[in-house]
């Protein structure tokens, strides 16, 4: 295990080196960028001397524009290393102070959403494959197709139309009301909640079908094996063939859904963010890329591929622990 650990983090280091790269290229590339903006602002106030390519090559030489892309990203590589990510062009705060900020929004979004995701779903999923063809296998059908085809955007648009602005249940965006200084601890954490509601809803509506649908056809698989027909022949009860025997050969695949689902509860959720201003690692992580903020982007895209990474090594790792046939060599 030792050994195919120590191999798995080296190849995983060799891989992120390689993306980083190309992201870094990517994002030098951008056809805007926050110098140029500046650059702009500064040569058109009043009074200034200096043109706008004075100030744009000035600036990128103070962040280190200058240097070209590979010599670029072997100086931000060297800065990564020792934890110095600078500081963010946007939000003009360091990078890993801005992170620190939003991080946990986005985790407790992430985590209630997904909490509540496997819950719907791999019930749903196992009801489905035990009853076939039946009533409650064609609803489950429906409703995954469903959540699978709505787009995020018109997800969010419809919840907040219909219980925001018809119903009044709910706020169209925000974190907090605007009596929330006001209120005591306890009533903020509630507020809060309160805030976060309709974002769930729309990551579970919009990530509840394709699990259902895994599930469903993963479990209809393990119901036609030889070994769930032994078990039923020796008499056992059917809810012991479905919650022991078949529900545990169902967990294997499930882990690759669990392992690839780690990147998504830091990672924030970038459009119901920005749609519902919750100001969480999503929404800043749009912002810093519409802006041309590389310093913040880079962090943000080298945090996610790293967890992505972990995710998998996760899942393999999962694989030997819940398939006794699986051997880690």
């Amino acid at each position: 295990m030792v050994k195919f650990l120590v191999k798995r983090v080296l190849m995983a280091c060799v891989i992120l080196f390689f993306v980083m790269f190309i992201i870094y290229t990517l994002m030098s590339s951008l056809p805007t960028s926050y110098m140029e903006t500046v650059a702009r602002e500064m040569s058109s106030k009043a009074g200034t001397t200096k043109s706008y390519q004075e100030w744009l090559d000035e600036l990128n030489a103070f962040y280190g524009m200058d240097k070209g892309v590979i010599v670029g990203y072997f100086v931000w590589l060297g800065n990564a290393i020792k934890g110095n990510f600078g500081d963010s062009w946007y939000w003009t705060v360091p990078v890993i102070e801005k992170f620190n900020e939003v991080i946990w929004r986005s985790f407790y979004l992430g985590v209630a959403a997904f909490v509540l995701e496997m819950g719907i779903a791999i019930p749903l999923g196992v009801v489905a494959a035990k009853k076939q063809y039946g009533f409650v296998d064609y609803s489950v059908t429906v409703v995954s197709l469903i959540g699978i085809s709505l787009p995020t955007f018109f997800t969010a648009s419809i919840l907040k139309w219909i219980f925001a602005v018809n119903l009044g249940w709910f706020e169209i965006d925000g974190m907090q009301s605007r009596y929330y200084a006001m209120m005591s601890p306890w009533g903020q954490f509630w507020d809060i909640v309160w805030h976060y509601i309709l974002p769930c809803m729309t990551l579970v509506i919009t990530g509840i079908g394709g699990v259902m649908r895994y599930v469903r056809t993963n479990t209809l698989e393990v119901l036609n094996a030889d070994y769930i027909r032994t078990a039923r022949a020796k008499g056992l009860s059917e809810r012991r063939v479905i919650g022991y025997h078949a529900f545990r050969n169902t967990l294997i695949p499930i882990v690759t859904i669990l392992g690839n689902s780690l990147p998504g509860l830091f990672s924030g959720a970038l459009i119901t963010e920005t749609l519902f201003s919750i100001r969480g690692i999503g929404y800043a992580s749009y912002y810093s890329l519409r802006n041309g903020d590389i310093p913040f982007t880079m962090f943000y895209l080298a945090f996610i591929a790293i967890l992505t990474l972990l995710g998998t090594l996760l899942a393999d790792v999962l694989y030997a622990a819940v398939d006794p046939r699986v051997r880690v060599n």
